[in-house]
């Protein structure tokens, strides 16, 4: 790449000037002749006695090939920024064609601009990276503020996002979450094969048992693209850390974005949702209860978990009843219930549905087991058909990932608050 055109100028003004002094200093060589040659109290010698000297056609010549030099470096410098304007010309048009190719419709006999929008890409890079109580799909909430013990604290990349661009975010009680699921199982085919990814215009919704509704009337992951929004209540703010709870996100998520919350004109008065949405407890569970053996399990677990979001065995317990008080389970699981694996698949859900027979273990009312990973514990409990949960055992996960915050990074930020 050719230097900028300021630069290569500066250095040939910096050579005309070093010509122009040497021409000086060499048609009058007396200037640069040393006192400490000649002793304190004789005088150096005059114009006259430096006849031994070469002679000034020299030093012309000299001077001619110097300013011979510096007529290349300009024809040199003239030539690079032609090429340089030549390679900009080249981009300018190539950027035109594409935009003008995506326009077109696809496959038409004649080329003509569509209707709709031209299609582009506007690729998004995350700004940082959320660690959550949630180690996998499977009991994350299906949405925000529902489990108000539900902490995670958002990590943002400091070479991306400055720690000042967070000031005064603390001062708002929530904000506005944006960010990729990242878990999505057609992500791949989404991104890396999109030829062949086909949006699917209807989902099941939990709330209405199984039936279906469009797409865009959910708040499914699976979506056009896959980004999402939550809201989370802003605990506390320390450099490029956030601690958030309420949050229906899952350890590891992406964040592109944050925005506060303006209940000003984010909470909409009068706001109307379908009938099916209006239903209260569709999804809440009868009770929750913890066995003594989940207790005893529970405290031995606790001696062992590194940098948790929570102070305490007890305080964890009580987000523990708070995931399970909502029924966590998918559909397929409730209408066809089957013993769930500990270990989660290669995406990171653990209790995935399958249809293969060694997982229809339906020993009687309670003898489904399923589980749920927290603070990489692994919780397993039961649910009778009575919707009563039985929680009975907690063991340590052996690939759990450490969180690089805990309690005690937050406990003196926020003194007598929430923890």
């Amino acid at each position: 790449m050719a230097p900028p055109r300021s630069l290569a100028g500066a250095a040939i003004a910096a050579t005309a000037a070093a010509i122009i002094l040497s021409c000086n200093l060499s048609l009058f060589p007396h200037l640069i002749v040393s006192s400490s040659k000649f002793p304190a109290s004789t005088s150096p010698p005059s114009p006259t006695c430096l006849s031994g000297y070469p002679t000034g056609l020299f030093y012309r010549r000299k001077c001619a090939r110097l300013a011979a030099r510096v007529r290349e470096l300009e024809a040199s410098l003239a030539v690079t920024a032609e090429k340089a304007a030549a390679e900009r010309r080249g981009r300018v048009r190539a950027q035109q064609s594409l935009r003008a190719l995506s326009q077109l419709e696809p496959g038409s006999d004649e080329a003509r601009p569509t209707k709709a929008a031209a299609s582009a890409s506007y690729p998004l890079v995350p700004i940082g990276t959320v660690e959550s109580c949630f180690s996998t799909r499977n009991g994350t909430p299906r949405q925000p503020l529902v489990v108000t013990l539900a902490r995670a604290t958002l990590v943002l990349d400091p070479a991306r996002v400055p720690a000042a661009a967070l000031e005064g975010l603390a001062s708002y009680s929530h904000c506005w979450i944006l960010y990729v699921f990242h878990l999505n199982t057609d992500l791949d085919k989404l991104w890396k094969d999109p030829a062949r990814s086909k949006l699917k215009a209807k989902v099941r919704v939990p709330r209405l048992k199984g039936g279906k509704m469009g797409v865009l009337a959910t708040r499914s992951p699976h979506r056009p693209n896959p980004i999402g929004l939550s809201v989370a209540k802003v605990e506390a703010v320390n450099g490029h850390t956030l601690l958030l709870s309420g949050v229906d996100l899952v350890d590891g998520t992406p964040v592109l974005d944050i925005k506060p919350y303006l209940p000003y004109s984010d909470s909409v008065k009068g706001a109307a949702v379908p009938s099916w949405l209006e239903v209260d407890g569709a999804l809440a569970v009868e009770s929750v209860h913890f066995s003594e053996h989940f207790i005893s399990a529970l405290s031995t677990c606790w001696m062992h978990v590194q940098m948790s979001l929570y102070a305490s065995a007890d305080e964890f317990q009580d987000l523990i009843k708070q995931a399970l008080s909502w029924d966590i389970r998918s559909i397929s699981q409730r209408n066809r219930p089957h013993q769930v694996s500990v270990e989660a698949d290669a995406n990171g859900h653990c209790g995935e549905d399958t249809d293969d027979d060694h997982h229809h273990r339906d020993t009687g009312r309670y003898g489904v087991v399923y589980h749920l990973h927290l603070e990489g514990i692994d919780v397993s409990y039961r649910i009778d058909q009575g919707s009563n949960i039985f929680v009975e055992d907690a063991t340590l996960l052996p690939d759990a990932v450490q969180k690089r915050h805990g309690y005690l990074a937050w406990r003196d930020k926020l003194g007598s608050s929430v923890l």
